[in-house]
């Protein structure tokens, strides 16, 4: 990956965090947090990997929320960027810390044994 994708990804990562925070109004999403962006090298697709806290929380109605608010997202985040095209957002739920927690779980049975 090249420095200016990086620096991108850096930089949507930093206001999609933002917008989500500030401006998205919508109650389903307080949770939510970017974990990671990839964005391809043309700058026409951006995969961003999000994560919703909480143990009770319905990831399925987040990730429907987040599609909902998709074009606002997008909107907010065209204003914000200084490139000619906005990338189009796709979001993906990670699971990473989910596994992370059951293997840190798994190792801590093995140590009690």
């Amino acid at each position: 990956m090249s420095l200016k994708t990086e620096r991108i990804n850096a930089n949507i990562l930093r206001e999609l965090s933002l917008i989500l925070q500030n401006e998205v109004r919508n109650k389903e999403l307080n949770l939510c947090t970017i974990t990671a962006v990839e964005t391809t090298t043309d700058l026409s697709i951006s995969k961003v990997y999000v994560t919703f806290l909480g143990k009770d929380y319905n990831q399925r109605k987040g990730m429907e929320a987040l599609d909902k608010s998709k074009g606002f997202i997008r909107s907010q985040l065209a204003k914000k960027l200084k490139i000619r095209k906005c990338p189009e957002l796709h979001f993906v739920l990670d699971t990473s810390l989910e596994y992370g927690n059951k293997i840190e779980s798994i190792l801590n049975d093995l140590n009690n044994k």
